[in-house]
């Protein structure tokens, strides 16, 4: 099927002159994750991953993507006829690079340009136009061939109630308005979906998990434009709407109100969101101020009561989770369970929360082998039946009223080998030195990555992505610019740790074929002393789900790892247990005791 569809393509780039096609994996706003409309590059490649690229060309095809999805994109592509880059691998070119060797002058580079970031769109036309190589980028020829594509999302939107939103529609116009004129631009153009959703106090469901809505947002000192789906606003939206002075324009008019601007002659566009296309028009007219958009700041740093309901949701999500957990250890091998099956009780058991809203992504439950793909999803074609012996690794979180979680545990099953005991002792060591980090203001996750990895490091092995990245409120499960990495590949970004900024914690071991380990917390910069030395920070844990101890090697561990299992263990009994019944209490106080 795969071949056939490549084979269409190429039949249409040679129609139009084009040479080499580029295909990524992103929607109008270069979102991280995308609705079914937008899913292109798994239609023409089979690949599910949610990052990665295809370039096609008439002797072959290629697709690049990070550590994370590796040993499933392996699987995925297999008889494809697609090669697969592993980015940031010892001599494996970027797709610019790849490019540059492949074309010669005279050639064609096509590409729908409203689905590549501008910034990806200006590294094309500087590196490859002087080459001689032309840039075909109004070319979305996945029209012609994917007949049955899905239905373009227009959800209906919702306004978050103030008493969740913490900060008015009003005052968060206000912040930005006072940035745009520290920067000198006459408006704003904000192009990334959950930056929009986070200043008006709105939320959608466009995107699944993520509560989000095609839009885009105009700012000036005066005036403040939404274009979105005039569908999808119930009554009570336009009104809210129109008490605050926000003006609505339909999704599509943006294109004819951009080309029609007159008055502003300047405008503040981050073009890591804003599509090639989009910003070609922008250039066109206006200057263009090319920086972060400053809603992606202020929605990092939570505020006062948003960090209130967090703390609230955080607990709940974490006794549903030690449920799970206890469910699992008393009918492994009494009934049969799957990866599908086990996961589906996990949501049970979070739709059981009042708050409960949704998943904030799709479950990863991996057992033994499974758990090695860092983002293995589980289908009914292909999944696993649980034994009692192994790991099975489960990453979930949940959208609810009053914040988003993430949050995973590697469970043992029954007898495991002294490897995986190995393994998953330096994992859990790791995510608690980077729990109990203390530094100086200033910091950015490159500087306490180390933490977590230094007893991973110290086994000489190693994890293929970043250790930690912001976490939404009511919003998109994975968020910056805050994040946790040891290095920086080409567009990543690098930003310094701010008190109220929420961040994951999770290291992990991968080992193909046999198994992966990863254990993952939530936690929140906090300020810590103050002194002639300057303002300290530290970290404040929202997650309070057992470790599981019957995988731990004491002798591996130091004294200090030590008082920090005994410190983690005993503190998610004192949360959790009041919200348990007794077998399930007694249960978690034998699975936190440490006996060392």
């Amino acid at each position: 099927m795969i071949q056939e569809r490549l084979q269409a393509l190429r039949a249409l780039m040679q129609e139009q002159g084009i040479d080499y096609y580029l295909i990524p994996t992103a929607d109008y706003h270069n979102s991280e994750y995308v609705s079914d409309y937008f899913k292109v590059r798994q239609y023409f490649s089979g690949f599910s991953g949610s990052n990665g690229s295809l370039l096609v060309w008439q002797e072959g095809a290629g697709l690049w993507t990070d550590g994370r999805y590796f040993i499933q994109a392996e699987a995925e592509l297999k008889g494809t006829g697609i090669h697969l880059f592993k980015m940031g691998e010892e001599n494996v070119p970027t797709i610019m690079a790849y490019l540059e060797k492949q074309m010669q002058q005279g050639m064609t580079l096509g590409f729908d340009g409203s689905v590549v970031s501008a910034r990806d769109g200006i590294k094309l036309q500087k590196q490859l136009v002087p080459k001689g190589i032309k840039l075909s980028h109004a070319k979305d020829l996945s029209r012609k061939i994917w007949r049955d594509r899905p239905e373009f999302p227009r959800g209906p939107v919702q306004v978050l109630p103030a008493s969740l939103a913490g900060v008015s529609l009003e005052e968060k116009v206000r912040q930005v308005r006072e940035q745009m004129a520290c920067e000198q631009v006459e408006a704003l153009f904000l192009t990334k979906l959950d930056d929009i959703m986070w200043l008006l106090n709105i939320r959608g469901c466009d995107v699944e998990c993520n509560p989000v809505a095609m839009s885009y947002c105009y700012v000036t000192q005066k005036k403040l434009v939404i274009f979105i789906a005039r569908e999808s606003l119930a009554d009570e939206l336009m009104k809210y709407f129109h008490e605050n002075k926000v003006q609505v324009k339909d999704y599509e008019e943006v294109f004819p109100y951009l080309e029609a601007l007159s008055g502003e002659k300047s405008v503040w566009v981050d073009t890591l969101y804003c599509n090639f296309t989009l910003y070609c028009l922008l250039k066109s007219r206006m200057t263009l101020l090319d920086k972060k958009n400053p809603t992606e700041k202020l929605k990092a740093v939570k505020n006062p009561g948003e960090l209130s309901h967090m703390r609230e949701v955080y607990l709940k999500d974490s006794v549903a989770v030690t449920r799970f957990i206890y469910w699992l250890k008393q009918n492994i091998g009494k009934e049969e369970i799957t990866e599908i099956t086990a996961a589906d009780y996990l949501e049970k058991l979070r739709r059981e929360i009042p708050e409960f809203l949704g998943l904030s992504f799709p479950t990863i439950a991996g057992y033994n082998a499974n758990g090695a793909m860092m983002h293995y999803e589980a289908t009914f074609e292909s999944y696993a039946v649980l034994k009692p012996e192994g790991l099975l690794l489960v990453d979930s979180g949940g959208q609810y009223l009053g914040g988003t979680t993430d949050v995973t545990r590697t469970i043992v099953l029954g007898p495991v080998t002294e490897e995986m005991k190995r393994h998953y002792t330096a994992v859990a060591a790791g995510m608690l030195e980077l729990s109990a980090a203390v530094w100086l203001q200033g910091c950015s996750g490159r500087n306490l990555d180390i933490l977590a990895r230094r007893p991973i490091w110290e086994l000489g092995l190693d994890y293929k992505c970043g250790t930690g990245h912001g976490v939404g409120y009511m919003l998109n499960v994975h968020e910056g610019p805050q994040n946790m990495r040891w290095r920086f590949l080409e567009g990543q970004t690098e930003a310094i740790l701010e008190e109220g900024m929420d961040i994951t914690n999770e290291p992990g071991i991968y080992i193909e074929g046999s198994h992966g380990i990863r254990i993952e917390n939530v936690m929140v910069v906090q300020k810590g002393v103050k002194n002639d030395y300057g303002q300290f920070l530290k970290f404040e844990t929202l997650t309070w789900v057992p470790l599981d101890m019957q995988a731990i090697v004491v002798q591996q561990l130091t004294e200090a790892q030590k008082r920090a299992f005994r410190n983690y263990q005993s503190t998610v009994f004192e949360k959790v247990s009041p919200y348990l019944n007794e077998e399930e209490r007694d249960w978690l106080w034998r699975e936190t005791r440490c006996d060392f």
